[in-house]
């Protein structure tokens, strides 16, 4: 399995709900991240929501799971959702 980096992400939605997620990527970069996040944020309707860089930082480096890394290939980046996000 590819290792991949992954960012610790919070962002406020324009309700004031926090949404917890990762950001999952192949390369180490957190510009790249960030743009992501606010890629997600905008196809779940949260294209207001707000993310910077304090709130997308780099966790740890992990083997991916097969569901990620198809995510990865079809858009360059996976979201793993945790608390606050949609289903």
């Amino acid at each position: 399995m590819p290792i991949s980096h992954v960012y610790d992400t919070f962002a406020k939605s324009s309700k004031g709900r926090i949404m917890h997620f990762d950001v999952v990527l192949e390369q180490k970069n957190p510009d790249i991240a960030l743009n992501s996040a606010k890629k997600w944020l905008a196809t779940i309707g949260e294209t207001n929501a707000v993310v910077n860089q304090e709130n997308c930082v780099f966790c740890h480096s992990a083997e991916t799971s097969e569901e990620l890394q198809q995510q990865i290939n079809a858009q360059g980046y996976a979201i793993y959702t945790m608390e606050g996000c949609p289903s």
